[in-house]
């Protein structure tokens, strides 16, 4: 059943099918065929159910919430910002890039709206301050990775709704991470452009530092909104993404009035066109993860590759290893939503924490989602400044050995990720 399940689904990927069409056909003739005793309606049941949880309330929330601020000024205000303070260093527009992209993530959860909304306002400059344009196009595709480790993530809340952990507590075991990639992706940036002489920016005067943080404060209360309210009990993450879209709404039309209530209409039909393309996915998802349930898939991959009596390294260096093969070619979200099963029972018996294998899973995720040959974020990078696939893929190489070197301190150093119960 496993080798017709494969063969279908590629079959039909190789024939431009497209990918959720690929696992649901695949995954139908597999029931029909071997599963007789499974009725027909289970597919539709299956179908439903994957995307049946509360908690995936807070994706099409947080999706709209950064979809009002990208068409507002808000991604401009918070480049203005981190500019004014260090875009004179050496590589101080790439480390400007990656720290907005950090900032931004805290607003949008998504790499794919990161990627969009900072890249197209920041490559410009960066080409015209004689940065290497493959150089550019790679850290703008990486840096935007941040936002899938800065809450809100929607990859940890898929991680949370499949596994039943805790929403809030991935959220803020991300922040660490993130902060870190964020750094090592400025030191990078900083000896890469003194080492080509990269032309440096105009120191901003205080007066100029005083006003950029003026229009930037009120964009910068999300990460407390969102992490705050959650972290204090106060609000649900559901509930705090609910909030975030009445912030965001009140920011950029009462107080910047940048958009107007027509302009909400059309937001919300792009919000709602990205939502239902990503549903669909997770539906998909959950129809395939039971066929591959029924075929003792998971029990075979653990006997296989875990043996026995795992110890935490192996288990979690094979999910690095799994994980970052699947984001190669599918979304990061049908990933956490087929693989995960696979490794949670055997990670959870090996001792493994809940949030730990969350935020390595995540790590992974969006490493294989700037990863040759079908990571989304390349594709995304390719149309949104239309540049061709090999200059995006070009630049690539310094920030995939980085974010494999955080994966390996993630595995080793679990410290970085359970900080928050310190206090």
């Amino acid at each position: 059943m496993l080798a017709i399940l494969i063969i279908i689904m590629f079959g039909c990927l190789l024939l431009g099918f497209p990918m959720f069409m690929s696992m649901i056909l695949s995954s139908t003739v597999a029931i029909l065929v071997y599963l007789p005793m499974m009725q027909p309606s289970t597919i539709i049941q299956q179908l439903m159910s994957g995307i049946d949880s509360f908690a995936l309330l807070a994706i099409p929330l947080f999706i709209f919430a950064a979809d009002i601020m990208s068409a507002g000024h808000t991604a401009k205000r918070l480049i203005d910002f981190v500019k004014s303070f260090i875009g004179h260093i050496y590589g101080g527009l790439g480390v400007t890039l990656a720290g907005t992209c950090t900032l931004f993530g805290a607003i949008s959860g998504s790499s794919q709206a990161t990627v969009v909304a900072i890249g197209k306002t920041l490559r410009p400059q960066m080409l015209e301050s004689k940065y290497i344009e493959s150089d550019v196009n790679g850290l703008i595709v990486s840096a935007a990775n941040i936002a899938a480790l800065i809450p809100p993530s929607v990859t940890m809340i898929m991680y949370c709704v499949v596994t039943g952990s805790s929403v809030g507590e991935m959220f803020v075991a991300g922040i660490a991470p993130g902060v870190l990639l964020f750094i090592v992706f400025s030191l990078y940036q900083y000896f890469h452009a003194k080492k080509f002489n990269i032309p440096r920016e105009r120191k901003a005067t205080l007066n100029e530092k005083v006003k950029a943080f003026k229009k930037a404060i009120l964009p910068l209360g999300f990460p407390i909104i969102i992490v705050g309210s959650i972290y204090s009990g106060i609000a649900s993450p559901t509930e705090a993404a609910a909030i975030s879209v009445l912030y965001a709404g009140l920011l950029e039309m009462v107080v910047y009035r940048t958009i107007s209530i027509k302009d909400l209409g059309k937001i919300a039909l792009s919000t709602g066109a990205v939502t239902a393309a990503l549903f669909i996915l997770l539906a998909s998802g959950q129809i395939f993860s039971l066929v591959l349930t029924y075929a003792n898939v998971p029990q075979l991959i653990a006997e296989s590759v875990l043996g026995n009596d795992p110890s935490m390294t192996v288990v979690l260096v094979w999910v690095t290893v799994f994980f970052f093969i699947a984001g190669m070619f599918v979304d990061p979200l049908i990933a956490v939503v087929v693989v995960t099963p696979i490794f949670y029972g055997p990670a959870i018996a090996a001792g493994i924490d809940p949030i730990w294998l969350g935020i390595i899973i995540t790590v992974q995720c969006i490493l294989g989602a700037i990863s040759p040959p079908f990571g989304c974020n390349i594709f995304t990078a390719c149309a949104a400044f239309d540049v061709s696939y090999t200059k995006v893929v070009k630049g690539l190489p310094p920030y995939l050995f980085i974010m494999v070197g955080l994966s390996i301190v993630l595995i080793f150093f679990p410290q970085v990720i359970t900080f928050y119960r310190l206090f």
